[in-house]
């Protein structure tokens, strides 16, 4: 069973800097997609930042390029997730996600407040 857990949120001014640990257990391919989504009160979940194994290319989505970067420790089988010159419009629940042999696992979530 692959399990996930999510730390490092809370709360953060604006122009601030946090970083969002996830640490996986269970039996998970080193080639697995690791990624982070996250859902804003009344909006859609979405993708902040994936990264694959091998090349071990992110992929970013427009409003975090540039402030966000995505990595991972296999050895750890830990991904993180350092965000910089955080705004309000960040503040969201932020969700990490493993594709392992094309199922998908998803953490509980961890909170993130940036105040302005």
């Amino acid at each position: 069973q692959v399990q996930l857990v999510e730390s490092g949120g809370g709360l953060v001014q604006a122009g601030g800097s946090q970083r969002l640990s996830c640490a996986v257990s269970g039996s998970v391919f080193s080639g697995a997609a690791m990624a982070w989504h996250r859902q804003a009160p009344g909006k859609q979940r979405e993708l902040v930042a994936i990264i694959r194994d091998g090349a071990n290319a992110a992929v970013y989505s427009d409003s975090v390029k540039g402030r966000f970067t995505i990595s991972r420790d296999n050895a750890k089988n830990t991904v993180y997730l350092q965000m910089n010159s955080l705004k309000p419009e960040d503040t969201a629940v932020y969700y990490c996600k493993v594709v392992n042999r094309g199922i998908a696992y998803w953490g509980q979530g961890t909170q993130v407040t940036v105040s302005s």
